[in-house]
């Protein structure tokens, strides 16, 4: 049920949107105009028409090239973008290979200074020294004991040390002539 308020309203219709450029119609005038001014306008609107189609163009290329453009920079952002995660990947596995190199170095170091450890006692070195160098403990017979008296045997000087310094070449000239006269 249609009520007053929901009738046809004029001029709800929207407005035309008016082009960049003129486009030129032909008026029709009361007046005949010669043929020489009619050339005249036709040649003006054909050059401002291929003036106005020189200037889509030109726009037209500069769109082009600006989305080339920035295609090509984004492209290049990228580019750097995945050329640096690579080298940080390859740094990353560099660190972690030397990681475990470190590791099974000190593993080693440790089983080597172990093994410094259990030579240094006392009863390995005998054992090895036994074995390998065929060598035996002392006795009683082979010790020799030797008596020394118990005079101080070193001398003390009372001297001066005279410690002459290197002299060049002029100075020791000149010393040898002074003790000559």
């Amino acid at each position: 049920m249609a009520g007053r308020n929901y009738g046809y309203q004029y001029e709800t219709s929207p407005r035309k949107i008016r082009p960049d450029y003129d486009i030129q119609r032909k008026k029709q005038t009361a007046k005949k105009t010669s043929k020489k001014t009619t050339t005249r306008q036709e040649a003006n609107i054909k050059k401002r028409q291929q003036e106005v189609l020189k200037a889509q163009k030109k726009l037209c290329r500069k769109a082009k090239f600006s989305i080339f453009f920035k295609a090509v920079l984004l492209f290049a952002i990228l580019f750097f973008i995945l050329f640096r995660n690579s080298q940080i990947n390859e740094s990353f596995a560099k660190i972690q290979k030397l990681k475990s190199d470190i590791t099974g170095l000190q593993k080693e170091n440790d089983q080597l200074e172990i093994n410094i450890q259990n030579s240094l006692n006392l009863n390995t070195i005998e054992q090895s020294a036994k074995e390998l160098l065929g060598m035996q403990k002392l006795t009683n017979k082979q010790t020799n004991y030797i008596s020394i008296p118990k005079r101080d045997y070193v001398e003390h000087r009372t001297e001066e040390v005279i410690i002459e310094e290197q002299k060049g070449f002029f100075e020791g000239l000149i010393g040898k002539l002074k003790s000559i006269f």
